[in-house]
């Protein structure tokens, strides 16, 4: 059975935020404890992101803001990871900002799994067309939210539906045993 692993950003997301929602709405959905939200640790989050993957292989990665961006390194650091997809729901940009600036510029190379970002033109922490930038990057689709804010508490977002509804449709853009190519083209088991 798949799991959706969903990876809180900066901060966490406490109840009302809808990822807290899904957490406790779907039985199939864990929240990836990450230590110290507040202060987060690129190494250390990464750490307990990649040991949620090995321990619930071939699951769709739901995340927030930083909870996206700890994505985008997590595959691109290690791209042996069995990950059947990803959903990255307004992601933060990293450089210039003292809480997150330690993240380091997020990287721009192509995901081998269905991924998909979802954006909005008015977000504060990233501007949309750098959100278009990243997704065009990374080979993802593109949701535009229209104005939506940081799509969170703040900008109205509790229980969000389209939310699973976009899991799903990675879902279905996949297979139960994904093919993973590893450097060099080599298929990865």
């Amino acid at each position: 059975m798949t799991k959706t692993l969903i990876v809180p950003g900066l901060d966490g997301s406490p109840d009302p935020h809808w990822q807290h929602w899904w957490a406790a709405t779907d039985p199939k959905a864990l929240m990836v404890d990450l230590p110290d939200l507040d202060r987060p640790v690129p190494a250390v989050w990464e750490i307990e992101l990649a040991g949620m993957i090995l321990r619930h292989p071939d699951s769709i990665l739901v995340g927030h803001s930083l909870g996206a961006v700890l994505i985008a390194r997590l595959l691109a650091t290690w791209p042996h990871l069995r990950v059947r997809g990803a959903l990255l729901v307004a992601p933060a940009e990293t450089l210039g900002n003292d809480r997150i600036g330690q993240f380091g510029a997020i990287p721009e190379l192509r995901m081998d799994i269905p991924t998909t970002v979802v954006a909005s033109r008015n977000d504060p922490w990233m501007s949309y067309g750098r959100a278009v930038h990243l997704a065009r990057a990374w080979g993802s689709d593109l949701v535009d939210l229209g104005h939506a804010g940081h799509i969170n508490v703040a900008s109205g977002f509790g229980p969000w539906a389209k939310g699973k509804v976009l899991r799903d449709a990675l879902l279905r853009a996949t297979t139960e045993q994904p093919v993973r190519l590893a450097p060099g083209g080599r298929v990865a088991l």
